[in-house]
């Protein structure tokens, strides 16, 4: 079912901002009741949660202000009334949550720790913070304690510049929280001409991402490293998008895209749908050769003059792996895994299942991400030959580009070994300047606001407290999905 595309009345719109900033104010304050302190370890339990100060309150706050935010971001899914009124009411929302201390995650902490390692000569990449004796560590969930940093060397370089900067925990926090709130700036710039070269309403664009209680509480509030990646990324795309086949251009772009894997890993799935927007005339094997070389050439010798300025090396690849550390069931393949897992525990089995299922979902997400830039390189060469071909490759480069680079980010992280609420924001930010229609952006907003209400205050996550049944739960809905979506092919081969 669609909604029209017409203007927001004022009365729903007015009431959505108050009611967004409301919620906004009330995770503030079960921020300072119970929230990821500097210098307070997690309370690891609801139990230990509720029975700490204030924890009722605490958990009140905390639910109340999460269902306003969420309810009220979801109440105009379909646009602001305005770019101009969605980007104030972002701004209003992220106002009080700049105020709190970090919510949601105590990821920020690992990120000072990781820092502080590398500003004493040690590499974050073979020691994890507890090892290298970081001042910190209490504050660092239990699970990366021992674990090598899975960020890129550029991360960590600025992670060690804003502990040199903070000169304590809490200034470290500061200064990281600044790099956050940068790369949400970052995305705001990006989001009207990304959003204008696909054809999208920039007041729908704006509001999907900015106004995602998973920016406000986890990018802005929770510094979360993925605001500067998503923020370089989309930089680098507009730059492709608005001067295709330009070598200064393309080496700018590759420098951006670069960085923004030196960020976090999880961008390099959208650089082959980069490469296509690079191209610049017609779809050859040829073209795609010369100006995607290019980028890929200019993303490669940022990605090692980073790995060699920052004395990391490549050993930041090898850290990728830990990430994958974390079971919890709001990964589908670690959820089948589970309940493969608690079958064969019925039948007096032990199939240690998790790790079979993971692999194979890697498997498969190779071949979607494959098959996904195919079908993107292959509606573009159709339009080769077609009249008007220069007006037509031109609006439907970015369009393909976008939506090719969306799919895929949605791909790695349905089919990735873990995730956490935050990663959902990759492919809605993408997705949301993609020309989707809107019967089907259901599809990814409905997600998100399902993953706004996973994490606690003092960042604890609901899946550790519901393991089974949210495996079983999310089990049958891959289920369901699976077939509704092989029923929805057959129809159309049938068709």
């Amino acid at each position: 079912m669609s909604e029209p595309d017409g203007p927001v009345r004022p009365i729903a719109a007015g009431l959505a901002r108050y009611t967004g900033l409301a919620g906004a104010v009330l995770l503030t304050v079960a921020g300072w009741l119970g929230g990821a302190l500097p210098g307070t370890p997690p309370r690891g339990t609801l139990a230990t949660i509720w029975h700490a100060p204030y924890g009722p309150v605490t958990l009140a706050c905390w639910l109340a202000g999460t269902l306003l935010l969420v309810g009220a971001w979801w109440s105009l899914r379909w646009g602001a009334p305005s770019g101009r009124w969605a980007y104030l009411t972002a701004g209003l929302w992220s106002l009080p949550l700049l105020a709190a201390p970090p919510i949601g995650s105590r990821d920020v902490y690992s990120y000072a720790c990781q820092g502080w390692t590398w500003t004493q000569g040690l590499s974050p990449y073979r020691v994890g913070v507890a090892a290298a004796g970081c001042p910190w560590t209490d504050s660092v969930s239990p699970i990366w304690r021992d674990t090598p940093a899975p960020y890129g060397p550029f991360f960590v370089l600025l992670a060690g510049l804003a502990v040199l900067a903070g000169g304590g925990l809490i200034g470290t926090i500061v200064a990281l929280r600044l790099v956050a709130v940068a790369g949400v700036l970052l995305t705001a710039l990006c989001l009207p001409g990304l959003a204008r070269a696909a054809g999208v309403p920039t007041r729908r664009a704006a509001w999907l991402v900015l106004a995602c209680p998973l920016v406000v509480v986890h990018l802005v509030a929770g510094a979360h490293n993925d605001a500067l990646a998503l923020g370089l990324l989309l930089l680098g795309l507009l730059v492709l998008v608005r001067l295709p086949g330009k070598p200064r251009a393309l080496l700018v772009a590759g420098v951006l895209l670069g960085l923004a894997v030196a960020v976090k890993a999880v961008a390099v799935v959208a650089l082959p749908f980069a490469a296509l927007a690079a191209v610049l005339g017609r779809y050859t094997w040829r073209a795609l050769l010369r100006d995607g070389g290019q980028l890929a050439a200019s993303v490669l010798g940022t990605l090692l003059l980073v790995s060699l300025a920052t004395g990391l090396g490549l050993g930041w690849v090898g850290g990728l792996g830990h990430s994958g550390d974390s079971q919890q069931w709001t990964s589908p393949p670690t959820a089948i895994g589970f309940v493969v897992d608690y079958a064969g525990e019925l039948a007096g089995q032990r199939p240690a299942a998790v790790p079979v299922v993971r692999a194979v979902a890697l498997v498969l997400l190779a071949g979607t991400l494959v098959a996904l830039w195919w079908w993107a390189w292959t509606t573009l060469r159709r339009l080769n030959d077609t009249r008007q071909r220069v007006a037509r490759l031109t609006s439907a480069r970015p369009r393909v580009a976008l939506l090719g680079a969306g799919l895929a980010l949605a791909a790695t992280v349905l089919l990735a070994p873990v995730f956490h609420p935050w990663y959902a924001i990759w492919p809605l930010t993408v997705l949301a300047v993609a020309a989707v229609p809107l019967a089907r952006q259901v599809w990814f907003v409905a997600p998100c606001a399902v993953a706004s209400l996973l994490t606690l205050p003092d960042g604890s996550n609901l899946a550790r407290f519901s393991k089974a049944p949210g495996a079983v739960l999310m089990t049958v809905l891959v289920v369901v999905v699976a077939i509704v979506g092989v029923r929805a092919a057959l129809r159309r081969r049938t068709a």
